[in-house]
């Protein structure tokens, strides 16, 4: 990619729950109403089976049904990135290669990890995201999160970038995010294609100051959220921080006190899908802090309260 060319992807491609039904099964109707509800709210793209999505309570044919409702229900409209991270290589590259069969755009995949202490070296990972990259054809994501307990440097990230093929994105989301992605775009130039934000865009405004030229955020609200990016990548930062200060709070709400089920919660009340209830052993929202999430949501007027109603 040259300076001159825009990357292939870029904007709000939030995150989609994977909606229960109060016994615990896949609710799929609802599944479709919250990907055509997040259309609606003006997602650039969308991302399934990432944490936000509980992707780790589904078993492997539930994520190769859920993998094939949603591209087929989105028939195109928007891009869909699949998450399909795995410890093993193989295993990782078979999902990648289903995916990108029923229609992925990109596929998003954390550093092999397992557990507390299962961790892989720097060559290993390396040959891992390799290997993958010489399987597919489609854009490759490096989801860089504390949650896989593997420290990945931005020298590391980008030499991956310069040297592997399909590895372009990458979603960071550790501490220190805008500084991180500032040296990976100084380090990797053109083969850097998506520095991305992430964590609910809790640090939109610096990753975006950064370079940042996408976001996966949250999926209950990108009405409110996409309009920040934008007015940023046009050079509208005033307009873009006004906007920010103004959705903060709830962003702030979702990303530290609510978690995954903020986006449930809002769909909920919405009307959007059917239930809210994670996966168990996953614990329910508390009913104080819904309250919270919902009141502070309802000062913004956000589509998600009024699409299903």
């Amino acid at each position: 990619m040259t300076s001159s060319t825009l990357p292939r992807y870029r904007g709000i491609f939030p995150v989609a729950p994977t909606p229960f039904t109060e016994r615990g099964e896949l609710d799929l109707a609802s599944q479709r109403r919250c990907i055509d509800f997040m259309i609606d709210a003006g997602s650039d793209g969308i991302c399934i089976l990432a944490n936000f999505s509980e992707q780790f309570v589904l078993s492997d044919d539930e994520r190769e049904l859920l993998t094939r409702t949603v591209l087929e229900h989105v028939a195109g409209r928007v891009p869909v990135i699949v998450t399909t991270t795995h410890f093993a290589t193989r295993v990782c590259i078979e999902r990648s290669l289903r995916a990108q069969a029923m229609g992925a755009a990109m596929l998003m995949v954390m550093p092999p990890y397992h557990g507390a202490t299962f961790r892989v070296p720097e060559p290993q990972i390396f040959d891992f995201y390799a290997q993958l990259s010489d399987a597919v054809d489609i854009p490759i994501m490096v989801q860089d999160a504390p949650a896989s307990g593997t420290v990945l440097s931005a020298p590391f990230l980008a030499r991956m970038a310069r040297e592997i093929e399909h590895l372009a994105y990458f979603k960071i989301e550790t501490a220190g995010a805008a500084a991180k992605i500032r040296e990976l775009i100084r380090l990797g130039g053109d083969a850097i294609e998506g520095p991305w934000d992430g964590e609910e865009a809790i640090t939109l405004m610096p990753d975006l100051d950064a370079g940042a030229t996408g976001s996966m955020t949250g999926g209950a609200y990108a009405d409110g959220l996409r309009p920040i990016l934008m007015d940023h990548l046009a050079g509208r930062r005033e307009e873009a921080f006004a906007r920010y200060q103004q959705w903060l709070p709830l962003i702030n709400y979702e990303n530290r006190q609510a978690g995954l089920l903020a986006c449930k919660a809002l769909m909920k009340e919405g009307g959007v899908i059917d239930c809210e209830a994670p996966r168990h052993p996953l614990p329910a929202l508390h009913p104080d802090t819904r309250a919270g999430l919902i009141e502070t949501a309802r000062r913004l007027d956000p589509l998600v309260l009024r699409w299903g109603r």
